[in-house]
C-alpha cells in the first residue's frame, strides 16, 4: 500500500483509508516568523496595579514598607480620577495576539525550524510550533484500521511518530485507542462538579477568612479600580459570590462623595447588603472631588447630613465609625444622636480633628437635651476625640461615665479635665490612653489616677507628652512618683516635655526590659541615655553580670538640644550608642536643631550605618540594616501600624493611611 504525504497536514496519508475532513491548513513558517519577530505589537496601555503599601488618598500619609523604617509616602491625589490612556484593542486583535504570543514568564522565542522540531531535537522532545496554550495545533483523525506511523519513511528519513510518541511530546493529538493486551490503562480522575470545587466546599467561616486577605484598607491611586480581585470573585460562582459579598461590604472606605452616593444607592436598593456593613471609614475622604468647586459639590448633595443619616439607618449592625475633620460639618445632631443612641453594636468611634462649630453645637444639643436621649450605658469600647479642640469640657464629663467597657481613649489636645479623667468607670479596662497636650490636666491628678484607678492597671500604650514651650504637666516629683507604679504590660510610654534628670534613669531601667517605645523629657544628657542600653562602667562586677538586655526599639529625645546630645561624641568611635551592641534599638527621634546638623553629614551617617528620615515636623535617625532580616515593626498593640512613634490611638485595625496617618506620624 503506497503512502504519500498529505498536502494539508504535512503528514503521510494511507491510500484506501477513510479520510477525515481536512482541517484548515497551518502556515508553519509564518507562525515561526511571528514568534521570532521583534516588531512591537499594539497594546492597550493599562497602568499597573500599585502595591498595597503604596496606595494613597487625599492628604494621605502611608507607611512605605519598601524602604527603611520611618519611610512614609504623602499624597494629595484624589482616587476619583480614573481613565484609560488608550482605547482597547478589538477582540479579534486580542484573540490573534493571544494565540501565538509567548508568555512573559517564559524564555524568549528561539529560532526553531520545522525540520528541527520534527526531528525532536533538544533533549529528545519536539518543540511546539505555537504557544503551548494555543488551539492552533494540527488535528489528526485516524480512520478504522489505522495501525500508526511507526517507522514510516518519508523523504528518505524516518520522521513519523507513533501515538505514544506524540503523547510523550505533550501535543494534543489524542483519540481512543484499543489498549494492547497486558498493558495497564491509566484511568483519568474526574474533577469535582461545577460549583463543588474543593475551595467552594470549605466552611463559610474559613472561606471568608481567605477572601478577606484580598480586601484593601487603603484606596488605590487615581488609575486603579478598588477591590478588583473581589469584583472578579463575584462572577466565579454562586457560593463564591455570597462569600465575597460579606468581605466586600464588611468594611466600607469612602474616599470621596461619589463613592458614598454609589454605596448609598446599593444598600437602598438592596437593604440586606446594609446589614453586612461593620465599618464606615471616612479617614481617606477627599472633600475636593475631581475639579469641582465648592458650589458644585454642594449642589450634588452626595454627602450631606441627611444622606449620612440615611446611611446609618440602613447599617444597623455598624461597629466602627471613623470620621475626620473633612466631614465634621455633616455630623449633625441627628447623626450624633444616631451614633450614640441607636446603634447598639457600635464599638469604635473616632472624631479625629473634628473642630467645626456645627460639630460642637450638634454634640452640645444632644448631651444637654432634656430628658437625655443617651442611655446610661453605652456599648462603645474605643473612643477618640484626637485634636477636637473646640468641644467644651462638659462634653467629656457627661459622656465618659457612660463608657463602662472603655479600652481605648484618645483625648489628645482637647479640653479634657481632672474631673473627666476621674469619671472613667471602675469597670473600664484601659489598654490605650492618650492624654498628650491636655493643658487642663494636673500632674498630681494624673499620678493619682495611674496609681489608684482600677481601669489603669493593664495599660499597653500611655502618652503623657506635652509641648514644653507652652505647658508642663509633669514635674520632676511627678515623674519620680509615676515610674515605679507603671504596669509591666506597658509597651509604649511617652513622657516628652516633662522635667527629668539623671536621678530618673535608675527608675527607668526596669521599664526598659519590657518597653519598646520610650519618649524622654528635658534636661538629660548623652551619658544618661547610654545607661539605658549598656551596663554602667562604674557599677560593680556583680551588677554588670546581672545586667538584663533591654527591649527598646525607639526613643524620642526631641527635647534634647544639640549641646545636650553632644553630636560629636555620639558619632565618635568611643560611643557605643549607634553600634550593634545596642540592638534591637533602631529609631531615634530628634529635634529640628539636631536634624539640620545631621542632614549635612550624610557621609558620616553612612559610615556608622544610620540614615535620617523626616515626615512633616518630625525627624528620625534610623538604623540602616541592609541585607539583614528586618523586623517590620508590626505589633498587635499598634492596631495596624508598623512604624514607631505613633501619636494617635487607632480605634480600628487597619493599615495606616489618609488623615489618620497624618496625625499619627507627621504631627
Amino acid at each position: 500500500m503506497a503512502i504519500t504525504p498529505d498536502s494539508a497536514t504535512g503528514l503521510p496519508a494511507a491510500r484506501g483509508l477513510k479520510a477525515a475532513p481536512a482541517p484548515p491548513a497551518i502556515d508553519t513558517a509564518s507562525i515561526l516568523s511571528t514568534l521570532n519577530s521583534k516588531e512591537p505589537r499594539s497594546r492597550t496601555v493599562t497602568p499597573a496595579s500599585s502595591e498595597r503599601g503604596g496606595r494613597a488618598s487625599f492628604s494621605s500619609v502611608t507607611e512605605n514598607s519598601e524602604g527603611v523604617l520611618q519611610s512614609f509616602t504623602a499624597s494629595k491625589i484624589s482616587s476619583l480620577l480614573r481613565y484609560q490612556l488608550l482605547a482597547p484593542d478589538s477582540q479579534e486583535e486580542r484573540a490573534a495576539e493571544t494565540a501565538i504570543e509567548v508568555s512573559p514568564s517564559e524564555s524568549p522565542a528561539r529560532d526553531v525550524s520545522p525540520e528541527r522540531a520534527l526531528k525532536g531535537e533538544e533533549e529528545g522532545k519536539m518543540l511546539p510550533l505555537t504557544n503551548p496554550h494555543s488551539m492552533l495545533h494540527g488535528f489528526v483523525c485516524p480512520c478504522d484500521g489505522f495501525r500508526g506511523w511507526k517507522s514510516i519513511s518519508v523523504g528518505g528519513r524516518v520522521a513519523s511518530k507513533s501515538f505514544s510518541d506524540l503523547r510523550a511530546m505533550g501535543l494534543r493529538w489524542e483519540w481512543n485507542s484499543t489498549p494492547i493486551e497486558g498493558q495497564r490503562v491509566k484511568k483519568e480522575k474526574l474533577g469535582p462538579l461545577p460549583g463543588r470545587s474543593y475551595l467552594e466546599s470549605l466552611p463559610m467561616e474559613l472561606l471568608g477568612s481567605i477572601i478577606d486577605q484580598l480586601a484593601t484598607d487603603l484606596p488605590p491611586n487615581g488609575f486603579t479600580a478598588r477591590n478588583i480581585d473581589l469584583m472578579a470573585l463575584l462572577l466565579t460562582s454562586r457560593s463564591m459570590h455570597s462569600a465575597t459579598l460579606a468581605t466586600l461590604y464588611n468594611q466600607i472606605t469612602i474616599p470621596h462623595s461619589r463613592v458614598f452616593r454609589k454605596f448609598l444607592i446599593h444598600i437602598t436598593d438592596h437593604p440586606a447588603l446594609g446589614t453586612i456593613v461593620r465599618r464606615l471609614d471616612f479617614s481617606h475622604f477627599n472633600p475636593t472631588g475631581a475639579g469641582q468647586t465648592a458650589r458644585e459639590r454642594a449642589q450634588t448633595q452626595n454627602l450631606i447630613p441627611a444622606t449620612l443619616l440615611q446611611c446609618l439607618n440602613l447599617t444597623p449592625n455598624l461597629r466602627e465609625f471613623l470620621a475626620q475633620e473633612h466631614i465634621d460639618d455633616d455630623l449633625s445632631s441627628d447623626v450624633i444622636r444616631k451614633l450614640l443612641c441607636d446603634l447598639p453594636k457600635l464599638k469604635g468611634l473616632d472624631f479625629c480633628a473634628c473642630s467645626s462649630t456645627c460639630f460642637r453645637d450638634s454634640f452640645i444639643s444632644v448631651l444637654t437635651a432634656g430628658p437625655s436621649p443617651i442611655p446610661d450605658l453605652l456599648p462603645i469600647k474605643r473612643l477618640s476625640f484626637h485634636e477636637c479642640t473646640i468641644l467644651p469640657s462638659s462634653i467629656y464629663g457627661s459622656l465618659i461615665p457612660r463608657l463602662a467597657h472603655l479600652t481605648h481613649l484618645d483625648v489628645a489636645h482637647t479640653r479634657f479635665t481632672d474631673s473627666a479623667l476621674l469619671s472613667v468607670p471602675n469597670t473600664a479596662a484601659l489598654t490605650h490612653l492618650n492624654l498628650s497636650k491636655c493643658s487642663l490636666l494636673s500632674g498630681s491628678l494624673v499620678v493619682k489616677f495611674l496609681s489608684t484607678h482600677p481601669a489603669a492597671k493593664n495599660l499597653v500604650y500611655l502618652n503623657l507628652a506635652m509641648d514644653a514651650k507652652s505647658h508642663e504637666m509633669l514635674s520632676s516629683e511627678d515623674i519620680t512618683a509615676i515610674l515605679p507604679i507603671l504596669p509591666s504590660a506597658l509597651k509604649s510610654l511617652n513622657l516628652k516635655g516633662s522635667r527629668m534628670n539623671s536621678s530618673h534613669i535608675p527608675l527607668l531601667l526596669p521599664l526598659t526590659k519590657h518597653l519598646e517605645e520610650l519618649g524622654l523629657g528635658r534636661h538629660l544628657e548623652l551619658k544618661d541615655l547610654l545607661k539605658l542600653f549598656i551596663p554602667d562602667q562604674e557599677s560593680t562586677i556583680e551588677e554588670q553580670m546581672a545586667w538584663e538586655a533591654h527591649t527598646l526599639r525607639y526613643i524620642d529625645i526631641s527635647d534634647l538640644s544639640a549641646t545636650q546630645l553632644d553630636v560629636g561624641t555620639l558619632f565618635g568611635t568611643s560611643c557605643p550608642m549607634l553600634k550593634n551592641i545596642t540592638q534591637p534599638f533602631e529609631v531615634m527621634e530628634l529635634s529640628t536643631e539636631v536634624f539640620k546638623k545631621l542632614e549635612k553629614s550624610t557621609a558620616m551617617l553612612k559610615r556608622v550605618g544610620w540614615c535620617i528620615r523626616e515626615a512633616g515636623r518630625r525627624y528620625w535617625l534610623v538604623r540602616d540594616s541592609e541585607g539583614e532580616v528586618k523586623d517590620t515593626g508590626g505589633r498587635s498593640w499598634k492596631w495596624g501600624a508598623n512604624y514607631w512613634g505613633m501619636r494617635k490611638i487607632p480605634v480600628a485595625r487597619a493599615d495606616v493611611g489618609g488623615m489618620y496617618g497624618l496625625y499619627m506620624f507627621k504631627r
